[in-house]
């Protein structure tokens, strides 16, 4: 344990100066989106930019796109924020049915075991079946996010989970301290989302 924990010390003093701007951003990004806050969407933006560059260079390729992803979902989250500000007081927080959520991840667990045997037979990918995995559950819960599915949170207690051990694997110390907070910030998150939507249907009532 004395180990463990002296390697992991030893990567957070080797943490890179774009890792610690990434980090900073992404914690920006979590708290202003569990305000409900349009400007988390310009923080994942830069946040993202940045990774996509430090997991392609770890040959975490699925990490790398992932984060392609959320650069693309950060704009169209500004979009979607923007234009229900626009039209509406706030965009609503909604529930997504049981059938609904059991049909993403039946599908979502094809695409995983699809993904990852192409990445072990065709790439040198690291953890491709843990990486797809948070990979492709991540898309889902963006696009969660971004139409303001309450439950977007409980999805990304477990991807955050599953991301830790891969991040402490491939020296990202700092990025595992980062999705740590994640999970509390999720909980948080779906705490404080959950409470809104009550009053939400309180006040439509």
């Amino acid at each position: 344990m004395h180990e463990f924990f002296l390697q992991f010390n030893q990567q957070i003093i080797a943490t890179s100066v774009l890792e610690w701007v990434a980090v900073i951003l992404a914690i920006g990004y979590l708290l202003l989106a569990i305000k409900e806050s349009i400007w988390c969407w310009p923080a994942a933006f830069f946040s993202t930019g940045i990774y996509i560059y430090l997991f392609f260079d770890a040959n975490l390729y699925m990490q790398s796109f992932l984060n392609f992803y959320y650069l693309i979902m950060a704009i169209y989250g500004f979009q979607q924020w923007t234009y229900k500000q626009k039209t509406e007081n706030q965009k609503p927080i909604i529930l997504w049915s049981t059938k609904q959520h059991l049909s993403l991840v039946f599908i979502t667990c094809l695409l995983i075991f699809l993904t990852s045997y192409v990445l072990e037979k065709y790439t040198n990918q690291d953890f491709a079946l843990l990486d797809s995995f948070t990979t492709w559950f991540a898309i889902i819960a963006t696009y969660m996010l971004t139409q303001k599915v309450l439950e977007n949170w409980l999805y990304w207690i477990v991807i955050n989970m599953v991301s830790i051990y891969i991040y402490i694997s491939k020296d990202f110390a700092l990025t595992a301290v980062l999705f740590f907070s994640y999970i509390i910030l999720a909980l948080i998150g779906w705490k404080t989302w959950k409470k809104h939507y009550e009053q939400q249907n309180a006040h439509s009532s």
